[in-house]
């Protein structure tokens, strides 16, 4: 058997594997328009999904989740900006026994309600056409009152299957209260003051709640719902155009930085004023995990009713131009980043958003064992291409990686999940962000770059692919798998008959890398969002 060492160094690799040949293709980003359909659905079109043991040292014990909505929000996006759809279903799923089937689900539901009686603000007496009619502060000051229409939304947790009857329901309640309220999107520092005012601002929507499971297991944490900066990190534009750079500025690290700039002023690509909402929930790990086994796979979805009629004629105030019935209809899915956009052909990707991890097995599994692009990687740089069929990456994606996020289950089903083992003390231990290696399990490997924490971190366990964090690079890491880091570091993990790397000593690199200190330490982890105007 290996030692967890080498074993660490070199699976985090096979983590992004499958994400990795997104370096190639013309939807690149965690899952931002990655399938047709969703293209013209962006409010239900899930971005990131992130799920770790929680590392703010008050909270250990807790596992965050988060689920990012509505891609590539432009802060000046008015003057109805980024509210969700109300007819939508979004949820998170949490799967605790490696069958590929949800045993917990998070359901958010969302309602807009125009204030003033369905008027909204007014100005003799004609509704005014914007967000507010004056500077907001408070969720509860006088201020709160200028807001033309409030942002609301209910939490439901149900256990086992997600459409599953009344009694397998529970309402997720912060004190007698079950109806949140989402912070205004950062219209600009007129409205909400600076950065940040707008934070103190947004923090009073964070809420802890409490709800008991049916099987009694007391459940606490919080939840937060709002706007937030995009933190994934990507040198989209050059990806975009045949992955546009030198050979050197993608093979070699030094070089990549070199010649994208300081990554310090790059360090999110053209990503860099993008805003998302964010769904997120931090949940005690005794309500999500199941009997002695630490493993959860977690994946995010949302759904649109079956049926929709439009109205040729709508009704005053904020009701919807639609009447929307009949059965849910899952139009979006997203667990590990980037295989629908670099993994899933064409003709399958609307099919993979609709499908669940249970049936990964019969649907999909051909685009895992043998990958479409890592040829193109070799017609690019003059790279080696792993043989197939790539047992190495169907391990990381399909099952959990032996001794690191695998389930206990003796035969886990083959279902594409975010993986994370909910352990917390040894080597699982949370990291403050300040020692969080963005390399993750492959940190081994970190690069001497400008923003490299000091002391060197090193093999962090507690990053991708066990789990996925805001830090963590999952672009880099990917693109080293997709040359064939794995292959041959097991007998479950070779690349057909290739049993060795056949590109050891490359390192792929995009040049785009967010620095630790851009984070912060606690909930709910992400940045606050870009201003409308400054």
């Amino acid at each position: 058997m290996p030692t967890m060492s080498r074993f660490a160094t070199r699976t985090a690799l096979a983590a992004a594997a499958i994400a990795s040949c997104a370096a190639l293709s013309p939807a690149w980003a965690s899952s931002h328009r990655e399938a047709p359909f969703i293209t013209t659905s962006p409010k239900v079109d899930g971005t990131d999904f992130y799920m770790f043991n929680s590392y703010d040292p008050a909270r250990t014990g807790f596992v965050t989740l988060i689920a990012n909505y509505l891609p590539l929000q432009d802060a000046y996006g008015g003057p109805n900006y980024f509210a969700l759809d109300p007819n939508a279903l979004y949820e998170i799923h949490i799967d605790n026994n490696g069958d590929g089937v949800e045993d917990v689900t998070f359901q958010f539901r969302f309602k807009n309600t125009l204030k003033n009686n369905g008027a909204g603000q007014t100005v003799g007496g004609l509704s005014i056409p914007l967000r507010a009619i004056g500077p907001v502060a408070g969720s509860n000051g006088a201020t709160a009152a200028n807001l033309s229409f409030d942002e609301t939304y209910e939490v439901t947790a149900v256990f086992g299957p997600r459409r599953s009857d009344a009694s397998r329901r529970v309402q997720v309640k912060s004190g007698s209260m079950s109806t949140f309220t989402k912070p205004i999107d950062y219209v600009g520092t007129k409205t909400l003051g600076n950065q940040a005012s707008y934070e103190a601002y947004a923090g009073q929507y964070v809420y802890p709640i409490s709800f008991t499971a049916p099987n009694g297991t007391a459940c606490t944490g919080q939840v937060f719902v709002g706007q937030r900066k995009e933190a994934f990190s990507v040198n989209l534009g050059r990806i975009f155009d045949l992955v546009n750079a030198p050979a050197s500025a993608i093979v070699t690290e030094q070089n990549a930085y070199a010649f994208n700039g300081s990554s310090d002023a790059f360090e999110f690509g053209e990503l860099t004023d993008k805003n998302v909402t964010s769904l997120a929930i931090e949940i005690n790990k005794g309500c999500l995990t199941a009997g002695s086994d630490p493993v959860i796979g977690g994946w995010t979805s949302a759904s649109l009713r079956q049926a929709r009629l439009l109205n040729g004629k709508p009704a005053s105030g904020l009701q919807a131009n639609d009447n929307a019935g009949g059965a849910w209809v899952q139009v979006s899915r997203l667990g590990m980043p980037l295989v629908n956009e670099v993994v899933i052909g064409l003709k399958d990707k609307d099919k993979f958003n609709a499908s669940k991890p249970a049936n990964d097995a019969s649907n999909f599994a051909p685009y895992v064992l043998t990958p479409t692009l890592p040829g193109l990687l070799n017609a690019l740089f003059g790279l080696a291409v792993p043989s197939t069929p790539r047992n190495d990456i169907a391990t990381i994606f399909l099952t959990g990686i032996p001794t690191l996020n695998k389930s206990a289950n003796a035969s886990p089903a083959l279902a594409e999940m975010l993986r994370l083992n909910t352990t917390t003390t040894g080597m699982f231990a949370p990291r403050p962000v300040s020692m969080q290696n963005p390399l993750g399990v492959l940190g081994v490997a970190y690069p001497t770059v400008s923003d490299t924490p000091s002391p060197n971190p090193g093999v962090d366990y507690s990053g991708f692919p066990n789990g996925r964090r805001p830090i963590d690079d999952v672009v880099d890491i990917s693109l080293r798998v997709v040359t064939g880091k794995l292959c041959g570091f097991n007998s479950a993990m070779a690349c057909g008959s290739q049993t060795t790397d056949p590109n050891a000593g490359v390192d792929l690199v995009d040049g785009v890398r967010a620095r630790n200190a851009s984070f912060p330490n606690a909930f709910p982890y992400l940045n606050t969002p870009i201003p409308g105007a400054r």
